[in-house]
């Protein structure tokens, strides 16, 4: 590639990912942000436009002062579709290089199911949906968000233990159950990165995320404004951490880990439900007057403080996102648990601390496994071929 071409290949990605993390922007706001000058910004536009991947509109007709300027915003053709495989459900969303979630369909499972079979179901619904509403999409790819160690190196799963998944070559099967190109990745890793770029914890550097699901907790780290994933993507597997439990009265899995005491499926058991969505037990646990829910819900959140505090002191967080079912457990009283998590933290490393549920809610995994397979259309505009 020579000098010219990569210029122009790297000012191609600058402003998609300015339209794509901004949203519709101006082309005098995409000269201001980028310093470069108006004819290049409306060459590079023009570019944009052709390639199918933004779009030009007329500026609102309210702004009467000067000469305004036309909205550059993302093709709205232009989707990616994303997966969380989950022991109780498996869901899939398309969501638009705007970050909206166009469609989400939650399939319930009554039991495990393999990896093949999974990868079929996903094959056989992007098919349907291709048929329908998504006929003239333009796809970027697959973004996976798998409970489990993914290796960063190749989306090799190596261990998602609630799916009973080990050492499958996940990516694969997706990409022949659909033909699209795929990404495989930790969930939690993915909904930190969506909660970074778009939710609670937007232009903080050093974030602490945990994810509460089905398959248990996860967690994803940004140090220094980086994502952390460890030598081979398997870092911040908080669950699998052991507690610290003050009382005996309150620990229920002898030698258990921190995902066996505070658990979705625990909270589920003592509402009497099986199986429900995120919005759905969201609203359970609100409007709870049940005396067994409220004091699982309290157990629960004294050891989750105690996790939490472990985690602040080590790695000294602006903030904490919580996600999932942890994000329920902390809302029941937000500043009652950031005063129980700061109270066996260090003074200094607790003085500042934020704790936020997840602010992009159910939508948190979606959007993350989407940046995942909108990563290589932000990096080369050009050089992608949208399917």
């Amino acid at each position: 590639m020579n000098e010219t071409v990569g210029r122009r290949q790297a000012n191609l990605s600058r402003l998609l990912r300015l339209v794509h993390l901004e949203g519709p922007v101006s082309r005098a706001t995409l000269t201001s942000e980028t310093g470069l000058n108006r004819s290049t910004i409306a060459d590079l536009v023009g570019d944009l436009v052709s390639l199918g991947v933004v779009e030009e509109r007329a500026p609102d007709p309210s702004r009467r002062v000067g000469r305004p300027s036309p909205l550059v915003s993302a093709h709205p053709r232009v989707i990616a579709i994303a997966v969380n495989p989950e022991v109780d459900a498996l869901e899939l969303g398309a969501v638009g290089l705007d970050r909206t979630v166009r469609r989400r369909e939650r399939i319930e499972m009554a039991g495990l199911i393999g990896p093949e079979q999974t990868a079929r179901i996903i094959g056989e619904r992007i098919a349907a949906w291709r048929s329908e509403e998504f006929a003239d999409a333009a796809i970027a790819g697959i973004g996976v968000a798998v409970p489990g160690l993914v290796r960063a190196a190749d989306g090799l799963v190596r261990d998602a233990p609630h799916l009973s998944w080990t050492d499958v070559a996940f990516r694969e099967l997706i990409e022949a159950a659909t033909g699209l190109p795929a990404v495989v990745g930790n969930d939690a890793a993915m909904g930190v990165l969506a909660e970074h770029l778009f939710g609670a914890a937007q232009g903080i550097d050093d974030v602490v995320y945990l994810n509460g699901g089905a398959s248990g907790i996860g967690g994803g780290l940004i140090v220094q404004g980086i994502p952390v994933a460890g030598a081979s993507g398997y870092s911040g597997e908080f669950g699998q951490n052991r507690p610290g439990i003050a009382s005996a009265a309150d620990r229920r899995a002898n030698d258990g880990v921190l995902e066996d005491e505070v658990s979705r499926a625990r909270l589920l058991a003592c509402l009497g439900r099986a199986n429900v969505d995120e919005p759905t037990l969201a609203r359970l646990l609100a409007a709870t007057q049940s005396p067994d829910v409220l004091d699982e819900i309290a157990r629960q959140r004294r050891i989750l403080a105690t996790a939490l505090a472990n985690a602040v002191n080590v790695l000294n967080p602006a903030v904490v996102i919580l996600g999932g079912f942890l994000g329920m457990l902390a809302a029941h009283d937000l500043e009652g648990f950031r005063l129980a998590v700061i109270a066996q933290t260090m003074h200094a490393n607790g003085e500042e601390l934020e704790i936020h549920p997840a602010a992009l809610g159910e939508d948190r995994l979606l959007i993350g496994a989407s940046e995942a397979a909108f990563a290589e259309l932000l990096a080369d505009p050009a050089g992608v071929a949208l399917r």
